[in-house]
């Protein structure tokens, strides 16, 4: 900002100081999802967030009280972000929603996936997301322990994929091809032909995408999780 004509340095920093957006708990946490989705929450420090908000890291413990508080509220976050299973339709037709939801949320937030469940003070959207799904699980007929079941499945699989989504030097298009190509090339002759057969016909044909292989795994759990369910009455 230029100087106000007329104000001395004092006053200037006042004006400075009035213009900037207030830091509230809520901005600090959405400022750490945001700079953890640029630099990976290994790398989130209270100096670096700081930085990205605009003020003195030590203004920050004003709103929050320790990085552990503010992972608490970015996983909250997270969760948020998550469509709740919907209560107008079947329980696969609802969890299929939800977890496709759950899977596009956490590629845009590819630091998220270990942290979870994790947390031991989870906040509100966290615990209405869970009440949610245990709700869809119970009103699809599934018995208490199906329920246990069912739920520590479904989210192995969706973070599992997550994680190795997010891990993948590619998964489709030129990238996946030139990948898959160049380390065919690699390979001695003859040494791994399961390998080098996967790759040419599958891999490299035209439309592959790694990515569709999360419909197919969610359907075969959850075909597996109605057949169970029915067979424990």
């Amino acid at each position: 900002m230029a100087p106000v004509t007329g104000t001395t340095k004092t006053e200037q920093t006042e004006v400075n100081e009035a213009t900037k957006t207030p830091l509230t708990p809520e901005r600090v946490i959405h400022g750490a999802v945001a700079l953890a989705d640029a630099i990976g929450v290994d790398s989130l420090t209270i100096r670096k967030l700081a930085v990205e908000l605009d003020v003195k890291p030590m203004t920050i413990y004003h709103h929050v009280p320790n990085k552990e508080a503010i992972i608490d509220g970015m996983v909250d976050v997270v969760f948020s972000q998550i469509d709740l299973p919907p209560t107008d339709t079947d329980w696969k037709g609802a969890m299929r929603q939800r977890s496709a939801s759950a899977r596009q949320v956490l590629a845009r937030h590819p630091w998220a996936a270990p942290l979870m469940e994790s947390r031991t003070t989870p906040g509100p959207a966290t615990l209405q997301h869970h009440d949610a799904v245990l709700g869809c699980l119970r009103r699809g007929g599934f018995s208490i322990e199906m329920t246990a079941h069912a739920y520590a499945l479904i989210d192995a699989f969706i973070y599992g994929f997550a994680l190795q989504e997010a891990t993948l030097p590619a998964t489709e298009g030129e990238d996946m091809a030139e990948l898959a190509q160049s380390m065919a090339a690699a390979m001695p002759v003859g040494a791994y032909p399961h390998l080098v057969e996967f790759t040419t016909e599958h891999v490299l044909q035209p439309g592959y995408d790694f990515c569709r292989e999360f419909d197919f795994g969610l359907d075969l759990i959850l075909d597996g999780l109605e057949a169970a369910a029915k067979r424990t009455g």
